[in-house]
């Protein structure tokens, strides 16, 4: 069995369509084609029902597609292991990470691309759930995301921040110069919140049915900056945490309870290698949280 092999038959798993497949590979149909056969012959089972030109997993081919994937991860694992040895002068970094790290992630970014200006750096932001989807399909080194309620024994749980939610509302608002607010009064406001897949809103959401509270949710938008702006106008308010409020056009109200805060972890697979670029900025990160005054874990 030849990685080669596993990597087409992976294709073709992920496709269900040699041609396509094939395409995408740069090789020949017949290639791809002989190459899994040759896998099937190996196994003595085969991977895929062929049923005129469409093809369809068979149930050994879903069960070695699982393996196949850790086997080719693993060989890029130490593939990256033997060109990371001796130094970080070349590489990449991919960074899963939520919205309400943008501000905090702006700082460590330019201080590591400084210190190692030949890495590659990609962010993508997205929720808690979509961003740990993709890091269990190894799309990222790491993500920045709120801690879970369960933690799941295949991932590595490094806490950063302890981040206090807020109302966050507008500067020439009436409610601007509160120091604090409760859930109730919260309940009674315009609320225009991120869509329910964001990790905070179905946070505030338990937090209300705790309470027995129905919170006057009147828009649902899936862009932050769409959010402030409404926001600015005085008229809607939103509940995001302190850490995403840097406009100086609004203010963050702290939102009074006991468990008004959340963890904000560094969170990666615990069986991949964490290569050395990924380590000094996680340890970047650690360093650069001091400065956050209102920010601690």
């Amino acid at each position: 069995m030849e990685l080669r092999q596993i990597k087409y038959f992976l294709k073709a798993k992920e496709l269900l369509n040699f041609t396509e497949a094939a395409k995408i590979l740069n090789i020949s149909q017949s290639t791809l084609s002989q190459q899994i056969k040759q896998l099937e012959n190996e196994l003595n089972l085969p991977l895929f029902n062929r049923i005129g030109k469409r093809i369809i997993l068979t149930e050994a081919g879903k069960m070695f597609g699982e393996y196949a994937l850790q086997s080719l991860n693993k060989a890029n694992e130490g593939l990256m292991l033997l060109k990371d040895l001796n130094n970080i002068n070349t590489g990449r970094i991919t960074i899963g990470i939520i919205y309400s790290m943008r501000i905090f992630i702006v700082k460590a970014l330019v201080k590591f691309a400084v210190q190692y200006p030949n890495i590659k750096i990609q962010l993508v932001f997205g929720t808690t759930k979509d961003l740990l989807e993709k890091l269990n399909a190894h799309h990222f080194d790491f993500v920045l995301a709120f801690q879970e309620k369960i933690k799941h024994f295949h991932l590595k749980y490094q806490p950063l921040l302890s981040s206090t939610m807020v109302l966050v509302t507008a500067k020439k608002s009436s409610l601007a110069n509160k120091s604090s607010i409760s859930l109730k009064e919260v309940s009674k406001l315009p609320l225009a919140l991120p869509f329910s897949g964001y990790s905070t809103t179905q946070f505030f959401v338990d937090s209300f049915n705790q309470k027995k509270l129905e919170p006057n949710i009147c828009m649902e938008i899936n862009d932050i900056h769409t959010i402030f702006e409404i926001v600015k106008t005085g008229h809607w308010h939103t509940i995001l945490s302190n850490t995403s409020v840097n406009d100086p056009k609004v203010t963050g109200i702290p939102i009074e309870g006991k468990n008004m805060k959340r963890d904000i972890m560094i969170i990666s697979l615990k069986e991949a290698y964490e290569k050395k670029a990924v380590k000094k900025f996680c340890e970047l990160l650690t360093e650069i949280k001091g400065q956050f005054s209102d920010f601690s874990y």
